[in-house]
């Protein structure tokens, strides 16, 4: 697939702190247009955290977050405001509220970011539904939906607006193989059919394989390695290696650093 040659996402020397202990250690990460991009690590490697500053819900220490060529970390409330209309995101359990039926859920971007009358949110509605496979699901309440279907739904909010950028923490958490499968071909069809450039943040290795462009591997708040499915998989990378073959780690803890982190003193 043909990318274009500047990047729609694009990370520069990122510093982020949780009080005194630094969590992101000066990490740089592009993302071009048309791309899915996979971020993977293991426990506590940052991936979340990346996240969360990709979809400027925190302000970091030091460094640049540039999403669709402008600098997010310089933006006011009401920049940030205009961005979000260009950006999805479909979060890990859905974060449907269960007092709203489907298509209410689906029509809560529509009624934050625009003045369109209900008919007109009513077909954009039903259209997102037939993308991912929803269609006359609309008047259930998430309760009656199982694991897969709320993703969905999820997933039919985020682009409800037709983002350029959708953001997909975890599609695969909680599912059966088969679902998830089905989850990844939903993923890859938005990708060509809507142009979409998609960030996945998961841990699921198969599902990474088959919808990742590039994968970017995370360890401790730095980047481990940025590549292909290929590249990845070639890796001489001994930590690369334990993280595709489930290995645990067998670092030594120190003990007075681990007590000063516990007791606020120190890194």
């Amino acid at each position: 697939m043909a990318k274009s040659s500047l990047p729609i996402i694009n990370v520069e020397n990122l510093v982020t702190h949780y009080g005194d202990t630094e969590i992101l250690k000066g990490i740089d990460f592009s993302v071009n247009k048309g791309e899915v991009m996979v971020v993977m690590g293991g426990s506590g490697s940052g991936k979340s955290t990346l996240l969360r500053y990709l979809l400027g819900l925190n302000v970091p220490t030091s460094g640049r977050v540039c999403l669709l060529g402008k600098d997010i970390t310089k933006m006011d409330a009401n920049e940030m405001h205009v961005m979000r209309k260009n950006i999805g995101v479909a979060f890990q359990g859905g974060a449907l509220f269960g007092s709203m039926t489907v298509a209410e859920n689906i029509q809560l971007p529509l009624y934050e970011h625009t003045r369109l009358d209900k008919n007109t949110m009513q077909i954009m509605t039903g259209m997102k539904l037939e993308v991912v496979n929803l269609a006359g699901f609309e008047n259930l309440m998430p309760s009656q939906l199982s694991g897969g279907m709320i993703k969905r739904a999820a997933l039919a909010r985020a682009i409800i607006m037709d983002p350029k950028l959708l953001f997909f923490d975890e599609p695969s958490a909680g599912l059966d193989p088969v679902v998830s499968a089905e989850l990844d071909e939903l993923i890859l069809r938005l990708r060509d059919a809507m142009n979409m450039t998609i960030v996945v943040v998961t841990h699921e290795l198969e599902s990474a394989f088959k919808i990742a462009d590039r994968i970017t591997i995370l360890d401790r708040g730095k980047i481990l390695m940025c590549g292909t499915v290929d590249e990845v998989r070639n890796s001489d990378k001994e930590r690369v290696h334990n993280l595709l073959n489930r290995k645990p780690r067998t670092d030594t803890v120190n003990v007075d650093e681990y007590l000063q982190r516990l007791t606020g003193h120190g890194i």
